[in-house]
């Protein structure tokens, strides 16, 4: 038999106005009985204008239509500790929709508070990572809620079923042939996945992108851009000082035309599955890597070291939804106390896809031409290494002396019984 439906009233459901939640909202009346709130996120998707989505809400059959500009909060809170953080997915994916999911249930929880929902919905896939993320922040800031997924009930399994529930209740639907692409939009990244990625052998059409030039359209001149840091944030492109938000629209607008942060990837699904993603994220593709080279100039070679260690599981904790934790808040707690000396200016050179160091500086710079100079003995004694190298290297001699085999390799043993101290 199958479980009974949870008892709920009101539904907070996370809504697009695309053509699966605006089917939700009736799906959800007619199984649940309850009353639909339907609430919009502005992440920077790029939506012309959300507030005209509420004739459509209401139109589907929802009580309410709520909306959030939540773009600075995202880009301050959320996308500069990732970039301050080092976090980078399995080498290519910056994170884009990982990101933006807590911040998008944590809303859905305050407006679940402020209207007296007892339940939220979502419409992510049982197949993807999405549905841990929304669930998982759900859990950690009000457990009370139910969580109501439909795709993990409905019999809805295609387009055309959805337009067919769509019709059955006059639900307006204006766009009947689907891109063959499944893409989320935010202000950090674009993501594409499905048609023709769905075999990792083809190679991206170039029609599919949106946000960025292909290496070969892009200008023949290169580009200069100057990022101020303080503390590990940005502060200003090129000497104008920006809000976190407008800082990454700026530099997706200028990293975006000269082919900069495409990145193809096959990853690791948290629910065990791989998937084939293209990521366009050209403004936080060249904060990253802005924010590198300047921590290569301030940094410490063991903090550095260091951060790169835990830049690891950061990742894993945001791809995997785990952003509302102990460890994530401890994560960023390391990373803040390393970020002070994080401050000054890196200039970078951006050529058909290619980003290019073109200088960095600043107060803190542990770098010291004095000191690199292979001329100076009065701060660099050369002699100083031969002692420092016998002690590097005393478990090495030790091992050799002890006719221990070289890893690796099958060699004759040399005779050391007349071996010399030099």
């Amino acid at each position: 038999m199958p479980k009974p439906k949870p008892s709920v009233q009101k539904v907070v459901l996370a809504y697009s106005g695309g053509l699966d939640t605006s089917v939700i909202v009736p799906w959800l009346k007619e199984n649940y009985g309850c009353e639909v709130v339907c609430f919009c996120a502005d992440v920077g998707q790029g939506d012309e204008d959300l507030s005209k989505l509420e004739g459509k809400a209401l139109a589907s059959g929802a009580s309410q239509f709520i909306v959030h500009d939540m773009r600075e909060e995202l880009a301050a809170d959320y996308l500069l500790p990732m970039m301050k953080a080092g976090a980078v997915y399995e080498h290519k994916y910056l994170l884009g929709t990982s990101a933006a999911r807590p911040l998008i249930a944590k809303h859905l929880v305050d407006v679940a508070h402020e209207t007296g929902a007892d339940a939220i919905a979502h419409g992510a896939t049982g197949k993807g990572n999405d549905q841990v993320r929304f669930e998982l922040t759900v859990m950690a800031l009000d457990p009370r809620l139910t969580v109501i997924a439909p795709w993990r009930e409905w019999e809805i399994r295609s387009r055309e079923d959805a337009i067919a529930y769509a019709a059955k209740y006059n639900i307006p639907v204006t766009a009947t042939v689907k891109s063959i692409y499944s893409r989320d939009s935010n202000l950090w990244h674009l993501s594409h996945e499905g048609g023709l990625l769905e075999d990792p052998w083809n190679e991206p059409e170039e029609a599919m992108y949106q946000i960025s030039a292909s290496p070969e359209n892009a200008p023949d001149e290169a580009a200069y851009v100057e990022i101020e840091f303080e503390s590990g944030n940005p502060l200003s492109v090129n000497g104008e000082k920006l809000s976190p938000a407008k800082l990454i629209e700026r530099l997706n607008t200028i990293g975006g035309a000269h082919g900069i942060g495409r990145a193809d990837l096959v990853e690791n699904r948290l629910v065990g599955m791989k998937s084939h993603g293209v990521y366009e994220t050209p403004g936080g593709t060249i904060l990253l890597y802005a924010h590198r080279e300047l921590e290569s100039l301030v940094l410490d070679r063991e903090t550095l070291h260091y951060k790169q260690v835990i830049a690891i599981k950061y990742t894993e904790l945001v791809y995997n939804g785990l952003w509302f934790t102990p460890l994530r808040e401890a994560l960023d707690a390391f990373v803040n106390t390393t970020q002070g000396p994080v401050t000054g200016t890196v200039r970078l050179k951006l050529y058909k896809g290619n980003l290019i160091s073109a200088g960095r500086k600043s107060p803190f710079s542990l770098y010291r031409e004095d000191f690199a100079t292979f001329g100076q003995e009065d701060v660099y004694d050369q002699s100083d290494a031969k002692g420092f190298i016998r002690l590097f290297g005393l478990s090495l001699k030790v091992r050799a002396l002890n006719g221990l085999p070289v890893a690796g390799m099958d060699l004759p043993k040399p005779d050391y019984s007349k071996f010399k101290r030099d």
